[in-house]
């Protein structure tokens, strides 16, 4: 039977050139190993550092004679400059190069973070913070810019999974290091243990990280910026992507927001060492952020923000169980559940974004520690009303959210496949 007519011609023309091979960094290939450790190592400072002095709250209260509110913006300080210079930053990685800005954050990151054990006010060492904060501004929306250039798209998720992959471990470091130090020798000597350790990580990340191939230098014209965001958020699969990160981040900020409250308080009382380890459940996130391609390559991008969904929802549910080895299990599942997702999100974010993909980032970004700060305050408020339960519903609202969102987006591609042949026509 003859095939049909599509109207395409059947012949090739000897004369036109081969498509170009692919230049672009493979698994495998040269240098991708160093590539990813790298990422790996600049994760791992990012998040040690920016979370080196959340379990130590009640020392630097007692240490300078701050209330609890006052100590936490040691805290808020760090994560509202990263929120806040993410996007000036990402116009500077633009302009200068991924690698040149990553080394530039990370150095003054690292520097500030020698100096924080020095701090002689609660003042001075929130400030410390914000700066802080603000230099790792320059890390994530670079990091993944710089992964969708110089990686082949089919690794782009596993790769961007492995720099989360390094979030996970320095969130947990910068949380339980910080923790068995001080309860020896003090809060300062802790976060300054954690601020050698970046020492080390940023100088291994600058030996390692290849220079890159395939970046092009972009304006810093503040209106080119602008129309540059502007097409960002009008993209509808950016905009779903940018608020699907912001739900998972609400769950997960208000789940480790309040947990040690309910840990240390009956029917479990356990003392703040024990629930200060329970941040080693961030390993299971390593694994399941590194594994992400994958789940990509098995179950399409949305079916696999659907297990991140489902699995988050599950570990809230099981948290709500008297035992305490189930709620540590429900643990376990919200955070295999939540970095799974958050490395699907945000790899689709580089992938999608055709031009000024630091920018598309750093929207990611933004929205990412928005949802962390909303959910910290509104898990607390929720705890305080509702005990574990009403914070396990707010989780399962957020996470609702992004099925109907993902769902939406499933219905929209729909759509477009049906209309996509009419207009072919």
């Amino acid at each position: 039977m003859p095939s049909a007519d599509t109207g395409a011609s059947t012949t090739v023309d000897a004369a036109s050139p081969a498509p170009a091979p692919d230049s672009r960094t493979a698994p495998g290939g040269p240098g991708y190993r160093r590539m990813s450790f790298a990422l790996f190592l600049a994760g791992v400072a990012t998040f040690a550092l920016l979370y080196s002095t959340q379990a130590l709250l009640p020392l630097v209260s007692a240490d300078f004679g701050a209330s609890a509110s006052e100590a936490s913006w040691t805290v808020s300080a760090a994560t509202g400059g990263l929120a806040l210079f993410v996007i000036p930053m990402s116009a500077l990685s633009e302009r200068f190069g991924r690698r040149t800005l990553m080394t530039a954050s990370l150095a003054v990151a690292v520097t500030v973070g020698l100096l924080v054990p020095f701090a002689p006010s609660i003042g001075a060492l929130v400030a410390l913070r914000a700066v802080q904060g603000a230099a790792l501004a320059g890390l994530p929306a670079s990091a993944t810019a710089y992964l969708a250039e110089e990686v082949t798209p089919k690794a782009l998720v596993t790769a961007i999974g492995l720099f989360v992959a390094g979030n996970s471990v320095g969130g947990m470091s910068g949380r339980i290091i910080t923790g068995w130090v001080a309860q020896e020798w003090g809060w300062r000597v802790a976060v300054g243990t954690i601020g050698v350790i970046a020492v080390a990580c940023a100088l291994a990340f600058r030996a390692l990280l290849p220079v890159p191939r395939h970046f092009t230098p972009g304006s810093l014209r503040p209106r080119v910026l602008a129309r540059t965001v502007r097409d960002h958020l009008a993209n509808p699969l950016l905009r779903r992507l940018y608020a699907i990160g912001a739900l998972f981040m609400m769950v997960f900020g208000g789940v480790y927001t309040v947990i040690g409250y309910r840990l240390s308080e009956a029917p479990f009382s356990l003392p703040q060492g024990i629930v200060g380890s329970v941040f080693l459940v961030y390993l299971v996130g390593t694994v399941s952020a590194s594994t992400a391609g994958r789940l990509v390559t098995r179950l399409g991008r949305r079916g696999a923000l659907y297990l991140g969904g489902g699995t988050t929802a599950a570990g809230l549910l099981l948290s709500l169980a008297g035992p305490l080895v189930l709620v540590l299990l429900g643990l376990v599942l919200i955070t295999a559940g939540f970095f799974a997702g958050h490395a699907v999100a945000s790899s689709a974010v580089s992938h999608t974004a055709t031009h000024g993909r630091a920018q598309a980032s750093a929207l990611y970004q933004s929205a990412y520690y928005i949802g962390s700060s909303v959910g910290s305050t509104l898990g607390a408020v929720a705890f305080r009303a509702g005990g574990w339960t009403g914070t396990v519903g707010l989780g399962l609202l957020a996470v609702a959210g992004v099925v109907a969102i993902t769902l939406f987006g499933s219905h929209a591609a729909r759509v477009r496949a049906r209309r996509a042949p009419a207009t072919a026509h």
